[in-house]
């Protein structure tokens, strides 16, 4: 990670205890990718025991939001930071939050997993299509956390651009799924399980674009929340 963006503090524990935030907040989202891999496999294989070790995760991923939330908190009060010191503080409080929302995500499939579990193969929705688009939030949120990691905005309009492809990954699986449901009523709840799955993958790429959003101010001081795409590419070339 590259300390050169925090300050030289008067105090060498402020320095400890602003690494020592950055690295939960990268133990943390290491954990989620986990999560987002383990449920995935226990959704395109049926294994109840791993969809059920990643409901269990959930605990760990929230433990550490609160943990880094209560550390910020105190750090804020005690130190009063200013500059990058606060807009650091303030991104890691927003990013954990994004962060547990893609664990509660995970969770999400991985309790799909366990619903459909006992749905004969060929009357489930191919796999294939979710592991493609599961691949691409999984890549999107990876290379946002490398880049917090890194402190970099190099590369974030590449990961928001992505989203695009995500979206119309999500709208296409959205029409063979109502297709499925008009062709025969009784797949209707199946269909309908396999909906909230996909679309907790799409929300897992929202997420991962929020994070660089995030991002952007701790490095910029600039709100970009709720830039178009193009935008957000001026922006960033400023």
């Amino acid at each position: 990670m590259d300390n050169s963006k925090i300050g030289h503090h008067i105090s060498e524990q402020f320095n400890k205890e602003l690494e020592d935030i950055r690295n939960k907040v990268l133990t943390m989202g290491g954990l989620v990718e986990q999560q987002i891999d383990l449920a995935i496999k226990a959704y395109t294989t049926g294994d109840m025991e791993m969809a059920e070790l990643v409901i269990k995760q959930d605990n760990q991923v929230d433990a550490l939001e609160m943990a880094i939330d209560l550390e910020c908190t105190q750090i804020l009060a005690l130190r009063q930071p200013t500059a990058f010191d606060l807009r650091l503080l303030i991104t890691v409080i927003k990013v954990i939050h994004e962060i547990e929302r893609v664990g509660d995500k995970a969770e999400r499939v991985a309790e799909m997993a366990i619903k459909l579990a006992g749905v004969p193969s060929q009357n489930k929705f191919p796999h294939y299509e979710l592991e493609h688009m599961a691949e691409l939030v999984k890549g999107m949120l990876h290379d946002a956390l490398d880049a917090f990691a890194r402190m970099t905005i190099e590369g974030v309009s590449a990961i928001t651009e992505l989203d695009e492809n995500v979206d119309r990954e999500y709208d296409n699986i959205l029409r063979q799924l109502i297709t499925r449901m008009m062709e025969d009523p009784r797949n209707i709840t199946r269909t309908l399980d396999v909906l909230w799955t996909v679309r907790a993958l799409e929300r897992i790429g929202d997420h991962a674009c929020y994070i660089c959003e995030h991002l952007i101010y701790m490095i910029k001081g600039e709100d970009v929340r709720h830039l178009s795409q193009s935008e957000l590419e001026s922006k960033l070339k400023e």
